[in-house]
């Protein structure tokens, strides 16, 4: 590989001749061989919007020239448009804990491409970097990137699953089933009761997620090193806002206090916590149709999950519920990650949080995890499964536990005694209530027709 000399504050190295980067980035990814994994680009796209929108801003405060500040927006441009944007950002996500290095990967290679566009010298930190530094920008591009992963991914996928579960509850609504408690038989529940459960579950999650968004759309921009703002134009923040939300079309705002969003990483761990409250809600769905789905023949058997691959290399016509079984696998890395962003929110010491690089990476692994994984279970399982309706309906009408309706008028100890009975005779429980109480048949039909047991009351 030909290589080129670079140099900067610390000296001189080889850099490779047809990197876009230079000296910084290149310490860092000879410092820090850790696990080869570079920042999402989510990450890397919100920091060159970030330097976009801070060109625009220190232009209109004619911090720089408008020459400057073209050549700086030009260059992010093309970057934003590349296929391989990503070659120009390979250092480690296991790096300073500022992420420092990735704020400086990123001004050399804009400044790189800038002075092309200039004919004159952009520089990484007096132009790229000016009104900045790594501790305001890198906690702006945790929020930056969460807010436009979850507007733009996470959000849409979520409303596209509780419509698809809403849309095939309605489908199912005439379809009644033994419920379980405990995964032991209780009262009858219909299918669309079951679903409407979930999609409750579902909107419970948007709406919190929804009011974290207005969260993380407040910035630590304009803080500068420590929160004070040194080296930054005293209307910086407010217009750097401004031109990030023209930029995105998303509304972002200075945050109240700069040094609790540099010093602290709050927001993300209240994001990264109802993150795992929609993993637990993905389990939560997965399970139940994994148990509904069992069988077919020693199982529940309630249902058919769409047939998608080979189950076994061993045993011929089996398969699997691969949807459900790769969406708990999410719910579980999800739950991780979690652990791992809470712990380095408690990294944030006297004025700078310094596991910065880390939280962003999982963070933004969790909503790429959980939209990629809702549109598939949308898609793959909930809209095409099947209902055995016969399975229903072999365990529905023998459920000794029907006799609860019937609590009212012969009280619980008699409708026990009858329960008791239906199970050890292995007999409906209509036929032994027959023969212990005055009621007649066709009263017992109607007060324990299982469809009518789902609407409740007395």
């Amino acid at each position: 590989m030909k290589m080129r000399i670079e140099k900067d504050s610390m000296g001189e190295l080889e850099v490779p001749e047809s990197a876009l980067y230079g000296a910084q980035t290149q310490r860092a990814i000879n410092n820090f061989p850790i696990s080869d994994e570079p920042l999402p680009e989510a990450f890397i796209r919100s920091l060159i919007l970030i330097k976009a929108a801070a060109a625009q801003a220190n232009e209109a405060l004619e911090c720089i020239t408008p020459k400057q500040a073209q050549a700086i927006q030009n260059a992010c441009n093309e970057l934003l448009d590349a296929d391989d944007l990503m070659q120009h950002f390979p250092v480690d996500v296991y790096q300073t804990g500022s992420g420092t290095s990735s704020n400086m990967n990123a001004n050399e290679v804009i400044a790189t491409l800038a002075s092309q566009y200039n004919g004159e010298t952009i520089n990484p930190n007096d132009h790229v970097n000016f009104g900045q530094s790594s501790n305001d920008v890198i906690p702006s591009a945790i929020h930056v990137s969460a807010t436009l992963e979850l507007a733009g991914h996470l959000l849409p996928a979520l409303e596209h699953l509780k419509a698809t579960i809403i849309e095939k509850g309605k489908r199912l609504a005439t379809y009644t089933k033994t419920g379980r408690t405990h995964l032991m038989d209780a009262m009858p529940v219909r299918l669309d009761q079951t679903f409407n459960a979930w999609a409750a579950q579902l909107q419970d999650n948007i709406d919190n997620l929804n009011h974290i968004k207005s969260k993380t759309s407040q910035l630590a921009q304009g803080g500068t090193a420590v929160g004070t703002g040194i080296n930054a134009h005293p209307e910086f923040a407010q217009r750097f806002a401004q031109s990030l939300s023209e930029l995105t079309k998303q509304t972002f705002s200075p945050g109240q206090d700069f040094f609790a969003l540099i010093g602290s990483q709050d927001t993300a761990v209240a994001l990264s916590g109802q993150l795992k409250a929609v993993a637990v809600t993905y389990m939560k769905i997965a399970n139940d149709l994994r148990w509904m789905n069992s069988g077919p023949l020693a199982g529940l058997g309630e249902i058919t999950l769409q047939a998608l691959q080979p189950g076994s290399s061993i045993m011929p016509g089996k398969v699997n519920p691969v949807i459900p079984e790769a969406t708990a696998m999410v719910a579980a890395q999800v739950i991780g990650n979690d652990a791992a962003v809470t712990i380095g929110g408690q990294s944030g010491n006297f004025e700078l949080n310094v596991m910065l690089p880390m939280i962003a990476k999982n963070l933004l692994n969790s909503i790429k995890l959980l939209a990629n994984s809702g549109q598939l279970l949308a898609d793959s399982a909930i809209a095409t499964l099947t209902v055995n309706e016969a399975k229903l309906n072999e365990a529905l009408h023998r459920n000794p536990i029907l006799v609860t309706a019937l609590n009212p008028i012969i009280g619980y100890a008699k409708a026990a005694e009858i329960a008791k009975k239906a199970y050890q005779d292995g007999r409906p429980v209509i036929d032994v209530a027959d023969e212990e109480t005055d009621l007649s048949r066709e009263e017992l039909t109607s007060l324990l027709d299982p469809a009518k047991l789902t609407h409740g009351g007395l």
